[in-house]
C-alpha cells in the first residue's frame, strides 16, 4: 500500500539534495526531483535482474514526467561486474547516447550499481549529474547517502573511487518486495546498527519487530544523512557509521566475501564491539541485547575464525594509526563514542 513521501534534505560542501522515502512513491519523487530541470539527455543504469524486474515499471512512472531515456545500460548483476572494465563499456554508451555535462544519470540497482555508476558521472567528462534510486535495503539506508563510489580491482574492493553526491535519491521501499531474504537480512544488519549509534527506541521496535519498513528507511536514512551532513568528507564523526564494522569487515574477508553476507558481518562485529565495550567499563548490558535482536531476524550471532586471525586482519583496518585502532563502541544504547585502542589490548579483548 502507498504511503505519504517523506523527505530529507542533505546539504553538503556544492549545495544540496533530496532524499524521498515511502512506500509506492517512484512515480511521484520522479516528478518531484525533475521538476522544472533542464537536463538535456537522461539516461538509465540497472543491472541485469533489477532491470528485468523494475525497468518496465520505472519507464511508466518516468512517462508520466514527460521526459523521454536517450538511452540506458544494463550489466550483468553481482559484485563481479563492479570493476573498470563495466565502466570502461558505461563511458561508451554514455558516448553512444550523446551525453553531455548537461546530462542526467539516473543508477537503478543495489550498492554494486550505485557505486559505479556514480563514479561513471563523477568522471565521465569530468562529472555530470546523477540520481540515486537503490533497490535493495542496504544501498537504500547505507551506499545511497553520502556521495562515496567506487569500483574493485583485483587486489581488493573499492579501491578506486571518488566523492560525487547526487542530485536526489529515492527510495522507495515496495522495491523490496522482490528482493530475496538474505539481501533483506544484509540490510537489517546496518539498520540494527543505526539504532546501536544514534536511535534506541529504532533499537527497541527493530528487536520487537514492530517497526514498519517505510519508517525504518526513513529513520536510517536521517540518521545517516545528519552524519555525512557534518562530516562530507570523512575525517571525523562520520566514523560512528562504522560501528562494528572493524571486526565485521575481518569476518567478511576471513569467509572470502562468501560465508557471511556484509550486514551479517556487521551484526557480528557489533557483539564483539559490545563485548570490547563491556571490558572497558561500558554498558555491559548491550552484548545480549544485541544478541536478541540478531537471534530474532534469524542473522548469526557466531563464527569459528581464531582470535589470532581476526586481529591479523584487523591490524590492515583503514582505520589504523601506528599501534592503534580508531575503534567505535557504544556508551550506551542509541549513543556512540570513537575510541583509539592499542592493537595488543584488542588482542587481549578478543
Amino acid at each position: 500500500m502507498r504511503t505519504f513521501m517523506k523527505q530529507i534534505t542533505v546539504n553538503h560542501s556544492a549545495g544540496a539534495y533530496e532524499i524521498y522515502v515511502g512506500d509506492g512513491i517512484l512515480g511521484e519523487a520522479l516528478s518531484a526531483a525533475l521538476a522544472d530541470s533542464a537536463y538535456d539527455r537522461i539516461f538509465l543504469v540497472s543491472d541485469s535482474n533489477v532491470h528485468s524486474l523494475w525497468s518496465a515499471h520505472f519507464k511508466a512512472e518516468f512517462a508520466k514526467c514527460g521526459r523521454t531515456l536517450a538511452g540506458e545500460f544494463v550489466f550483468p548483476a553481482g559484485e563481479l561486474s563492479k570493476t573498470l572494465a563495466t565502466v570502461s563499456d558505461m563511458y561508451a554508451a554514455f558516448a553512444g547516447a550523446s551525453l553531455t555535462r548537461r546530462s542526467l544519470v539516473i543508477a537503478m540497482g543495489g550498492g554494486v550499481c550505485g557505486d559505479m555508476t556514480g563514479f561513471a558521472a563523477a568522471t565521465y567528462l569530468r562529472g555530470i549529474a546523477v540520481m540515486q534510486i537503490p533497490t535493495t535495503l542496504l544501498s537504500q539506508i547505507d551506499s545511497s547517502i553520502g556521495g562515496k563510489t567506487g569500483v574493485d580491482l583485483a587486489v581488493g574492493k573499492n579501491l578506486v573511487g571518488a566523492f560525487k553526491q547526487p542530485i536526489a535519491v529515492i527510495a522507495d521501499s515496495k522495491f523490496l518486495d522482490t528482493l530475496p531474504k538474505r539481501y533483506m537480512d544484509d540490510g537489517m544488519g546496518e539498520a540494527i546498527k543505526y539504532g546501536c549509534i544514534a536511535d534506541a527506541a529504532l533499537f527497541d521496535s527493530i528487536a520487537d519487530k514492530t517497526v514498519d519498513r517505510a519508517e525504518m528507511i526513513y529513520r536510517c536514512m536521517k540518521i545517516k544523512a545528519e552524519v555525512v551532513e557534518e562530516d562530507e568528507f570523512e575525517t571525523g564523526i562520520r566514523a560512528i557509521l562504522n560501528y562494528g564494522h572493524t571486526i565485521g569487515h575481518a569476518v567478511e574477508k576471513l569467509g572470502g566475501f562468501s560465508r557471511f553476507s556484509h550486514g551479517e558481518s556487521v551484526g557480528i562485529g557489533m557483539l564483539y564491539a559490545a563485548r570490547i565495550g563491556s571490558a572497558l567499563g561500558y554498558d555491559d548490558s548491550l552484548e545480549e541485547k544485541i544478541r536478541r535482536v540478531l537471534e530474532a531476524w534469524s542473522l548469526p550471532t557466531a563464527m569459528d575464525y581464531p582470535a589470532e586471525e581476526l586481529l591479523r586482519v584487523v591490524c590492515s583496518d583503514k582505520k589504523r594509526a601506528g599501534d592503534e585502532i580508531r575503534f567505535i563502541l557504544l556508551e550506551t544504547m542509541g549513543k556512540a563514542v570513537i575510541k583509539k585502542l592499542p592493537i595488543a589490548k584488542i588482542g587481549e579483548l578478543l
